[in-house]
């Protein structure tokens, strides 16, 4: 029988920090009711993270794909986010397999910054300072959704930008705690670089999870 370890290696268990139904707040997908999985490790480490309890994969409980897949098939939105904490740290091939083995819209929310595995209807790719994307894995970004902390990270957008596949939807996203100060910036910046669209995090002004 092979070890907890080995299963999460091979992706029969994933340290599971929340699931629950809600509605895409940002992004290409706003509005788009889903079912999240948000997978507990991270390496990256922004600054800016509201869900920091996510980054220790060991305060969350290895869960069986299965189960996870059993709960997210029940509800009326074939579709699943999965998110983290960074969901690439894990090999997500069985996962992805047993979701759309049911039919099940698979979505992707990544720093890029680990190998790509699982087989993915969307990912939406959001690179950052801490960790920079794999090369390799740009190209397969269907969405570049870079985060606006100050009037550097514009430059930082568009290091990227130029390194994605020309279908690309390319959205900047203010950071929460200086939105109010970043989002004139931001529209100004669209108005002058009408490639970029703007995203905002509607499930914090309309408060669902």
């Amino acid at each position: 029988m092979s070890t907890q370890e080995e299963q999460i290696q091979a992706g029969e268990l994933l340290p599971i920090m929340e699931e629950f139904y809600s509605l895409q707040g940002e992004g290409y997908n706003t509005g788009k009711a889903a079912y999240f999985i948000r997978i507990g490790g991270c390496d990256v480490g922004c600054h800016f993270c509201d869900v920091k309890e996510a980054w220790d994969a060991a305060m969350h409980e290895p869960t069986r794909i299965e189960d996870v897949v059993q709960r997210a098939k029940s509800f009326p939105a074939k579709s699943v986010i999965i998110t983290g904490g960074e969901p690439l740290l894990y090999n997500l091939d069985k996962l992805c397999k047993s979701l759309r083995d049911e039919n099940i819209e698979t979505i992707l929310e990544t720093s890029g910054s680990s190998p790509m595995s699982g087989v993915w209807d969307w990912v939406c790719l959001s690179a950052k300072h801490n960790l920079l994307p794999l090369e390799a894995n740009l190209p397969l970004a269907d969405e570049l959704k870079m985060i606006i902390c100050d009037n550097s990270d514009f430059e930082f957008a568009e290091r990227f930008a130029q390194k994605v596949n020309n279908k690309c939807k390319l959205y900047l996203q203010p950071e929460w705690s200086v939105r109010n100060n970043m989002i004139p910036l931001i529209v100004e910046y669209i108005k002058a670089n009408p490639k970029w669209r703007i995203s905002l995090q509607s499930h914090k002004y309309i408060h669902i999870p």
